[in-house]
């Protein structure tokens, strides 16, 4: 899929690719690895940022679910934003091969996997088949922050 498909695509959506946001601490946003297998890349946990402000607060307490799904989908389009900026174009992308998704949330609060799927719908939104993946939809009891929802991926992608 080219990077115009895919800029079409989200503005079907009504979405558009946010600014790779600089790292918050000593890491890298993306790294690339493998073998004769393929290439892997390595996309570090991305927070969600609505209109440039940082989505915050906790699941069951402060942010309801429909906030929290989108926080999750500024997310994803945080993560084609890095693998935009590392890789040159999205059209590197073959497949999303997992995402883990942090849900800052109360102790009772058990709709982890429900919000989490505003990443995942997103992907498959924008690559098809091959944006299904396999994915963690974990509570936390805070994030960097105080980031309602961070999410990392792992993707394949073509040299």
């Amino acid at each position: 899929m080219t990077d115009a498909e895919i800029d079409a695509k989200l503005a079907e959506l009504g979405l558009s690719l946010p600014v790779a946001a600089a790292p918050v601490a000593a890491y890298v946003p993306v790294v690339v690895a493998g073998g004769p297998e393929g290439l892997l890349a390595h996309v570090s946990g991305q927070l969600p940022f609505i209109d440039g402000a940082l989505v915050k607060g906790r699941l069951g307490e402060n942010v309801s679910a429909e906030e929290g799904t989108a926080a999750a989908q500024a997310c994803g389009l945080m993560i084609l934003a890095q693998l935009k900026a590392a890789l040159g174009s999205l059209d590197k992308v073959e497949r999303i091969v997992k995402l883990g998704a942090f849900i800052n949330s109360t102790g009772d609060f058990t709709a982890q996997p429900q919000i989490a799927n505003g990443v995942s719908e997103l992907m498959v939104a924008i690559f098809g088949d091959a944006g299904k993946h396999a994915r963690s939809a974990v509570g936390v009891p805070t994030l960097p922050l105080g980031a309602a929802v961070e999410v990392d991926a792992i993707v394949a992608v073509r040299a």
